[in-house]
């Protein structure tokens, strides 16, 4: 059972760290620079709920299987610290996907509905870095809860 709660640990942790580094750093840069801003804006929109729905149930499994996995460590205290930041990071996931992002598709149809492009409104600005920083959050969380983990394998 170990061995599977392990498989599922990394692999999920994997997916999530994974999906939020090509995400961000290659697919986001490259949509705007081949589309520019509205129409990256409006595919942009269009991935982000199955970017959120993967990142959430990801991190769900991550921290299911951190906590499975500390039960049954002799010396549970690092599968503790990593539960406590995969959980950061999972709440920062479901805040952006189920607050945020909702919100930033209502400004960006309220700009757009004023004849402004969302990057000119401000509220639209302040819901962007919001997401952005929710999601570095969630990244740095995620790669603590990798580090933490790959010392708590060798106890």
């Amino acid at each position: 059972m170990t061995a599977l709660l392990r498989l599922c640990y990394l692999l999920a942790l994997s997916v999530w760290i994974g999906e939020v580094v090509f995400f961000s750093f290659v697919a986001a840069p490259a949509i705007f620079s081949v589309l520019g801003p509205a129409p990256a804006g409006e595919l942009v929109s269009a991935i982000f709920p199955r970017y959120y729905t993967i990142g959430i149930g990801a991190a769900t499994v991550t921290l299911v299987s951190a906590v499975g996995l500390g039960r049954r460590a002799a010396l549970p205290r690092l599968w503790t610290a990593t539960a406590v930041v995969v959980a950061l990071g999972l709440v920062a996931t479901v805040i952006a996907g189920t607050v945020v992002h909702p919100r930033a598709q209502r400004l960006r149809a309220a700009a757009h509905a004023a004849g402004q492009a969302p990057s000119d409104s401000e509220p639209f600005q302040r819901a962007h870095r919001l997401a952005v920083g929710l999601n570095a959050a969630a990244l740095l969380a995620a790669v603590m809860g990798l580090g933490l983990s790959a010392a708590a394998l060798h106890e």
